[in-house]
């Protein structure tokens, strides 16, 4: 089996748990035979194209005058975007929205509809500009790849994943790995939104990272749950250890906070918390690792709590830098708001680290070892990170079938049920 799948970032340019995911779905597929022409954006050259085979967007080029393209690019609605929108971080209030259905006949003056367009590859003020171009990309190479079916990441692959399908007429399938409602907590992006709903309506099938997913797309969206299925993520058990080595120049405890600093993460309740554990014992550090819009506002209520001295902010770091922390860490924390999986917690309890992690998150569905709270219940954080720090045969207990129980969640076991979905359409 062929599967011509679109995808916005792939390893190691990634930023955040979509690439991450991408990469392990790949590598699972090719177990079972399936080959796979990944299509991101932009390519550098530098990622793994071991088990895939990887195309650059930017270097397609198509002739919009060519007669095989008129019938699809007459459908594309291409939607010119002033502000910054990022698909990961809750979008700002736009402060110019264009939307034309373009018609034959009309002159074309972006540069979107130029023969050659060089994507930039990132979530950028003209992230709409390059969705409707790998939009008019994905139909063009869909009538020339051989394929048997098509598989979208997560919205801004969406639109591509349609034109491809209205190209080819081959089956879709659509991964749903975080939705609006995730990233914003409720106050959805309607422009988003209506990409989301549209890419879930077109499609075959619909896979959701949990059940926690798969309860919003049918109750928010209103997609028919015969077509909603759901496939838990998983962790690569072959990544290997960079940390080997690190050890801590200090004699506290270490307890990380790992993820974008947004809403949808709960960075917030991580401080408060921390504060908290403060209280009881000073025999503890707290680090922060990641960027987003709310990371000056948490650097200030860290200030606010007199607890700077205790506290770390790292920024983005890259997976060396992942695995060092892991190295170093006692706790691994979560408290996302709405978390439709949460991989990071995986790669935590893969490293000897227990972690705790909220029940509004889809990776809870699937860990017995992890210690489960209410993102909004501090008390109840503070306690478990208290409790890990201060008894050692918790912390253990934790760590040993932390790790057994993760050594069995495989991306291999993973991309067998995505096969069982691409066979049940081909075979409909």
């Amino acid at each position: 089996m062929r599967v011509l799948m679109f995808g916005w970032e792939f390893p190691p340019h990634i930023t955040g748990g979509l690439g991450t995911a991408c990469f392990g779905i790949t590598k699972g597929l090719s177990k079972h035979g399936t080959e796979v022409i990944f299509v991101v954006p932009k390519a550098y050259g530098d990622e793994d194209q071991q088990v895939v085979k990887l195309r650059n967007a930017s270097d397609i080029a198509f002739d919009l005058t060519d007669e095989e393209f008129k019938e699809y690019w007459n459908h594309i609605k291409y939607m010119e975007v002033g502000s910054n929108i990022i698909p990961y971080v809750s979008p700002e209030v736009f402060s110019k929205t264009i939307e034309e259905n373009i018609k034959t006949g009309v002159e074309f003056t972006s540069n979107v509809f130029s023969r050659r367009y060089e994507f930039s590859g990132k979530y950028s003020a003209n992230l709409m500009e390059e969705v409707a171009r790998y939009a008019l990309i994905a139909s063009a190479l869909a009538l020339k790849e051989n394929f048997d079916v098509i598989h979208a990441h997560d919205w801004l692959t969406y639109p591509a994943g349609i034109a491809a399908k209205n190209s080819s007429g081959k089956k879709l399938v659509v991964h749903m790995h975080a939705t609006e409602f995730d990233r914003t907590g409720g106050n959805v992006n309607q422009q988003v939104y209506d990409i989301e709903r549209l890419g879930m309506e077109t499609a075959d099938a619909v896979i959701t990272v949990s059940n926690f997913t798969r309860n919003i797309v049918i109750e928010k969206y209103g997609i028919n749950p015969s077509k909603v299925i759901t496939v838990h993520n998983a962790v690569d058990q072959t990544t290997p250890n960079f940390a080997g080595g690190y050890t801590k120049n200090y004699d506290e405890k270490l307890v990380t906070f790992l993820g974008r600093i947004t809403m949808q993460k709960g960075p917030e309740y991580f401080i408060e918390a921390a504060y908290k554990v403060l209280q009881k014992t000073r025999n503890v550090r707290f680090a922060m690792a990641g960027s987003g819009d709310m990371l000056i506002r948490m650097i200030k209520r860290v200030a606010q709590l007199h607890i700077a001295d205790k506290f770390h902010f790292t920024g983005f770091l890259g997976e060396e830098d992942v695995q060092r922390i892991f190295s170093l860490s006692d706790v691994f924390v979560m408290p996302s708001v709405s978390e439709p999986f949460g991989i990071v917690p995986l790669e935590a309890m893969r490293s000897n680290v227990p972690v705790i992690i909220s029940k509004q998150s889809g990776v809870s569905e699937v860990l017995k070892h992890a210690l489960k709270v209410d993102f909004w219940d501090i008390d109840a954080i503070a306690d478990s990170i208290y409790g890990l720090c201060r008894y050692d045969g918790l912390s253990k207990m934790f760590i040993k079938y932390g790790k057994q129980e993760v050594e069995n969640l495989k991306w291999e076991d993973s991309a067998l049920k995505i096969n069982e979905v691409y066979q049940r359409l081909l075979n409909s």
